[in-house]
């Protein structure tokens, strides 16, 4: 493959079909990741550590950034292993093994990192980080970006709105889950009841955006 066919793919955008970026599409994208399509709100999908880490708002940006960065990482890598790899070779059918695979050394990755350079934030996150292996909103970006047939450009830009997206769940339900512990809730729903009736009252709220993405 020549050097011109490599760039050839990795910028052109099969969407608008002239191979540079359209900014309402790149728009509608974001505003569709972040509010209509929220992959925690809308997809339902990352419920483990959203419900996990949003006892403490710290502890949420924390894994939001963690998140934000393997998801960025993961769809950079996981599509150029599809589109330079895989389908070359014929292998498309072994694209979630290789996803997977691609997000397991990207955490371990991010598991040194905090481990070294924030060892508070790598106590916090707990048991939750090694979880971001499994966290099924990165892979379901990945998967996303293969089934609308983005380019490398509008992946990445999905990718990271997606992760914002996530944060900004993360963080909204951090806030109320803070204000829960000094309010007056019913002894049967305090915990994890009184989380799950706040996450589906979120959801429903953030419905509201359903036209902003059409």
């Amino acid at each position: 493959m020549s050097g011109s066919a490599l760039l050839s793919i990795l910028i052109s955008a099969p969407e608008t079909g002239n191979g540079g970026f359209d900014l309402g599409r790149m728009m509608a994208i974001i505003i569709a990741a972040i509010f209509v399509n929220n992959f925690v709100l809308s997809r339902f999908l990352g419920i483990c550590p959203f419900l996990g880490v949003s006892k403490q708002l710290d502890s949420a940006l924390g894994m939001g950034a963690a998140v934000i960065f393997v998801m960025t990482l993961a769809t950079l890598g996981s599509w150029t292993v599809y589109n330079l790899l895989l389908v070359p070779m014929e292998l498309t059918y072994l694209r979630t093994i290789a996803f997977i695979l691609i997000i397991a050394s990207l955490v371990q990755l991010v598991e040194m990192i905090l481990q070294k350079f924030s060892p508070a934030l790598y106590q916090a996150l707990g048991i939750f980080l090694p979880l971001i292996t499994t966290n099924c909103a990165i892979l379901g970006v990945a998967v996303l970006n293969i089934d609308e047939k983005y380019s490398l450009g509008y992946s990445l830009v999905n990718a990271i709105a997606a992760g914002i997206g996530f944060t900004l769940a993360l963080v909204l339900m951090a806030g109320l889950r803070q204000r829960l512990e000094l309010a007056d809730v019913p002894p049967a729903l305090k915990g994890k009841p009184v989380a799950f009736l706040v996450a589906g009252v979120m959801s429903i709220a953030f419905l509201g955006f359903a036209g902003l993405g059409g």
